[in-house]
């Protein structure tokens, strides 16, 4: 099985339609000789990951949890600050969500990669 590669440019895409292409992509679904239980995605190389788009009031409003397991150990952050400090975080977490929760996932999300734009 050959790999193709996609370069996609994130400048002014929203982020969720640019998941699903991606999440799409990674799995092979777009192929003719898909099957859900092999995988045959691509890699797919995202430039300008720091320019994505975001509609209405999201970079105010949307949180990211982590919890600790102790008490008082829910911690949360805007996504305007989880920008600041990984936009990659963003883009990666909404196509990991995006992909099946099973052993293939995994491999699925090491094809992803971020190129840094000069």
């Amino acid at each position: 099985m050959k790999r193709e590669i996609h370069k996609i440019d994130a400048t002014d895409r929203p982020l969720g339609r640019l998941a699903t292409e991606i999440a799409n992509l990674l799995r092979g679904k777009l192929k003719v000789s898909y099957l859900p239980h092999k995988d045959e995605g691509d890699v797919v190389e995202i430039l300008n990951y720091k320019k994505i788009k975001f509609t209405g009031k999201k970079l105010e409003q949307k949180k990211y949890y982590s919890y600790s397991g102790y008490p008082g150990g829910l911690k949360e952050e805007s996504l305007k600050k989880k920008i600041e400090k990984d936009p990659k975080f963003v883009l990666r977490n909404a196509v990991l969500h995006m992909l099946p929760d099973n052993k293939l996932r995994k491999e699925q999300i090491k094809r992803l990669k971020f190129i840094e734009s000069k």
